[in-house]
């Protein structure tokens, strides 16, 4: 009975760690230098000079530092006062962010270098070592490091409103 009692407490206490870890995961991603130079490639560009952006389609890859981006376009809004400063990239078609530990996922993409912001919306998954959460949106804060999903609406998303995670437990003996 004690042994039981001992092993509802243990499985409560990681519960509730798996559960914090799911609300606002710390990303490897704190402290990532968004003033680093941007590099992209993909089988078309067309620059928009007038509008300040130009369009990225086909293969795109995107690379600032150890943050890498894949996706099929991208849109970078940019200020050209004094060269150009990259102040905005949307990427939509299947995005994938990387950085050394982690892996992120969803439809569209937005790393909004100003803010120091990274959202990613739409069937979003975020991995790492083994575990992963999955919902609606994920907004990473590249200052503190936080990492928070939503579920998003009900019936509107394909998580159903609500964040699920998948996490691995360390093996312990008995």
């Amino acid at each position: 009975m004690r042994r039981t009692i001992l092993s509802l407490a243990a499985a409560a206490t990681l519960a509730a760690g798996a559960l914090a870890q799911a609300q606002a995961p710390v990303s490897a991603l704190k402290g990532h230098n968004s003033n680093a130079p941007v590099d992209v490639t993909a089988d078309r560009i067309e620059v928009q000079d007038r509008a300040d952006r130009a369009i990225f389609a086909g293969n795109v890859k995107v690379r600032q530092g150890e943050l890498s981006m894949d996706t099929q376009r991208v849109t970078v809004a940019y200020a050209s006062a004094g060269g150009i400063q990259i102040q905005r990239l949307d990427a939509s078609g299947g995005v994938i962010v990387r950085s050394p530990s982690e892996t992120a996922r969803g439809d569209f993409g937005i790393y909004d270098l100003d803010r120091r912001l990274i959202t990613l919306i739409g069937d979003v998954q975020l991995n790492r070592a083994g575990s992963s959460i999955n919902g609606a949106r994920l907004v990473i804060d590249l200052d503190s490091g936080r990492a928070v999903i939503d579920g998003g609406p009900a019936g509107v998303a394909q998580s159903g409103g609500r964040v699920t995670g998948h996490f691995t437990v360390p093996q312990r003996g008995n």
